[in-house]
């Protein structure tokens, strides 16, 4: 058996003189737990003591948790690189018989970037509500709250600031709110999707992910990523004279590894719409791309979460039914994973659950533990949010966000799906007419751009991906 991946001859010279913060070293010890490793209780006590540990234990802490094991009776089978991955999928459709026209394929990607661009200026507003919730209480029964008092539950449309008696408004982003609204605002659930089209632009299907890495340099403000992401490029950088890449210097076990406790959490499964469009019909395409994409910020599921979507999106160009495309989306990851137990017990409650707050109640009971922007969770809303909207965009979209956790990046997963179902001529609903089909970013060359734009550019990629190498034939 192969030592665990972060130990510490992994990465001489950095971890060895480097001493983690305290909330770090916290959050690595749910991470290694979460990976089936055993910590010891005297370490867990020590970090929720009254005085802290000074660095040089902290770095002790760290060093002790990189070398455990997984401990023998962990039933789940999780590996990072592609070709063990695919070893572990099950069968599945791998191409799809497109069978579009070149307008119709256009009218498909304008109805997949409209989705994914009002499903996360829908959630923005709350979405710290969603993850965090008011004074303790749940996230989504606040937003449930905060929309009955208004009279606009269920949510049809997007958040208003409007005040109601003895109720503060708690929104956040008042571009986004129903008053203001005139375009999608920057948000980094829409910066990855545009990222990708970029990088597929530049580089073609031969891309590497440290051409992704570099693009983030030019193109990415670092204040506009989060979590895994952030650790990720900073430990890029650290390894990359003047941030230009150089694969002898850096490893994508050591990007994604050190001193990255978030490598399970939504971050990677945010990234997957423009590799999927990119690869409209070629679902085992799409979850290589979002593999290239995830493995160098993120491990075992949160690798599994990009793949996973990519493959769904890919397939929603053809496939219309959500049993059907999750089907597609298990198929391109192992079988034996968190992610994949998850969603075959999720697919048993919504036979199970007649309203969707039904499904949620189990999915708060049964997810807990988890932090509220992991992988898990938020992917289950997305799949649940297919059924119960019933392929609707608007009805989907609403029901992802009214689902609490992650509701910006869940709306706007939702919405690229049925986006893609739909197409722009038949997205019908509210949510579309606000956006005016613009999007004003903060991605260097996307300041500004409509989403009839994004669509051309994307069907140009898809062409030359269907004719060039890893093509669809």
């Amino acid at each position: 058996m192969s030592k665990p991946e972060g130990a510490v001859e992994d990465f001489p010279g950095l971890l060895t003189g480097w001493a983690p913060p305290l909330q770090s070293v916290r959050a690595e010890i749910v991470q290694r737990e979460y990976e089936g490793c055993v910590v010891d209780q005297a370490i867990k006590e020590e970090l929720v003591g009254g005085i802290p540990p000074s660095l040089l234990r902290l770095r002790e802490i760290q060093l002790y948790l990189n070398d455990l094991w997984p401990s023998a009776d962990f039933p789940y089978v999780q590996p990072n690189e592609l070709d063990a991955i695919r070893d572990l999928r099950p069968e599945g459709p791998r191409i799809l018989a497109l069978g579009l026209s070149e307008d119709e394929l256009l009218d498909r990607f304008h109805g997949a970037w409209t989705g994914r661009a009002a499903g996360c200026a829908l959630g923005k507003p709350v979405e710290l509500i969603g993850i965090l919730g008011q004074k303790g209480g749940l996230g989504r029964s606040e937003i449930k709250t905060y929309l009955q008092k208004r009279d606009q539950w269920p949510l049809d449309n997007y958040f208003t600031g409007k005040s109601a008696p003895g109720c503060n408004t708690g929104l956040i982003c008042p571009a986004s709110w129903r008053e203001n609204i005139m375009f999608m605002e920057p948000d980094d659930d829409i910066h990855y999707s545009l990222i990708g089209l970029k990088v597929l632009e530049e580089k073609g299907a031969d891309f590497i992910w440290q051409d992704v890495a570099d693009t983030w340099n030019s193109c990415l403000p670092h204040n506009a990523i989060c979590t895994a992401e952030t650790q990720a490029i900073l430990n890029y950088n650290m390894c990359t004279p003047r941030m230009k890449s150089n694969s002898d210097n850096v490893s994508a076990e050591f990007t994604r590894r050190h001193n990255n406790p978030y490598r399970e959490w939504i971050g990677a499964q945010i990234r997957a719409d423009g590799w999927a469009y990119c690869c409209a019909g070629h679902p085992e395409l799409a979850a290589e791309f979002a593999w290239r994409d995830a493995h160098w910020t993120h491990t075992a599921n949160g690798i599994y979460g990009e793949m996973f979507m990519a493959a769904i999106i890919a397939a929603a160009f053809v496939e219309s039914d959500p049993e059907r495309l999750v089907a597609i989306g298990l198929s391109e990851i192992p079988h034996d994973c968190r992610l994949a137990e998850a969603v075959r017990r999720a697919l048993g409650w919504v036979e199970e659950c007649q309203h969707f707050e039904d499904f949620m109640e189990i999915l708060d009971d049964h997810y807990r533990e988890l932090h509220g922007v992991h992988t898990i969770n938020n992917a289950l809303i997305v799949v649940m949010s297919l059924f119960y909207g019933e392929m609707d965009p608007d009805h989907s979209i609403c029901t992802a966000v009214m689902a609490g956790l992650d509701t910006d990046c869940n709306g706007a997963t939702v919405g690229s799906i049925v986006g893609s179902v739909k197409g722009k001529a038949n997205f019908g609903g509210k949510l579309q007419t606000a956006l005016h089909d613009t999007i004003k970013p903060l991605v260097f060359g996307f300041q500004e751009v409509t989403i009839k734009e994004l669509a051309e550019r994307t069907l140009r990629v898809h062409q030359t991906l269907s004719r060039g190498k890893g093509s669809f034939k």
